[in-house]
């Protein structure tokens, strides 16, 4: 078995790729990941997905390409230059909507919505605004989460956040975690108020 196959990948993703390498924007979503992200967006038909951080789009297209025809995406992030990128190659897609707005501001504006799967891979809903992310969980929805594993790229002190909020997500009551040694690291949560 070789994981790293993830074929086939999402049409957009080549061009979205080259104008990532382009601009020298080294944070998208790995393969593996978004192979992930594809697998759960199919398993919520008609799900309602929350997208915080998406950069140039390669982890919304992987997502788009798991969803069916009634699901519908909300992809946050705070940089026009990346976001940009994602609205050229993925725009077109009526399932998807695009917010220019910090994801602390998108997440405390939104306490009313509900949401199937999360995919926090910015700061908000991750490092700050966690409570306020996991309570837009309906029951059985699910948080995910990447950049686990060391990183070259991260500042002084980082790991010991990374640490930290791994432990905060495993003593959760009413979820369900499990953690992947597996692309950048990962982690899954399931929201189970049965519990």
């Amino acid at each position: 078995m070789n994981d790293l196959d993830t074929a086939p990948a999402p049409v957009a993703l080549d061009g979205i790729i080259r104008d990532t390498d382009r601009i020298g924007f080294a944070m998208a979503s790995e393969r593996q990941t978004g192979s992930l992200l594809r697998a759960l967006a199919a398993a919520k038909p008609g799900g309602r997905f929350l997208e915080l951080g998406t950069g140039t789009g390669v982890g919304t297209a992987w997502l788009l390409d798991g969803m069916d025809r009634n699901a519908e995406l909300d992809s946050i992030d705070n940089d026009p230059t990346v976001l940009d990128i994602a609205r050229r190659h993925l725009g077109a897609d009526r399932r998807v909507r695009f917010h220019l707005v910090d994801g602390t501001t998108f997440l405390r504006q939104s306490p009313t919505r509900r949401f199937d799967l999360i995919y926090a891979d910015a700061w908000p809903g991750k490092f700050t605004d966690l409570d306020v992310a996991l309570s837009l969980l309906r029951d059985g929805g699910i948080y995910f989460i990447d950049d686990l594993l060391p990183q070259s790229n991260w500042p002084d002190g980082h790991a010991a956040k990374v640490q930290a909020l791994i432990a905060d997500l495993e003593r959760r009551d009413g979820f369900r975690a499990t953690k992947l040694a597996w692309a950048s690291g990962l982690m899954v949560l399931v929201k189970t108020d049965h519990l």
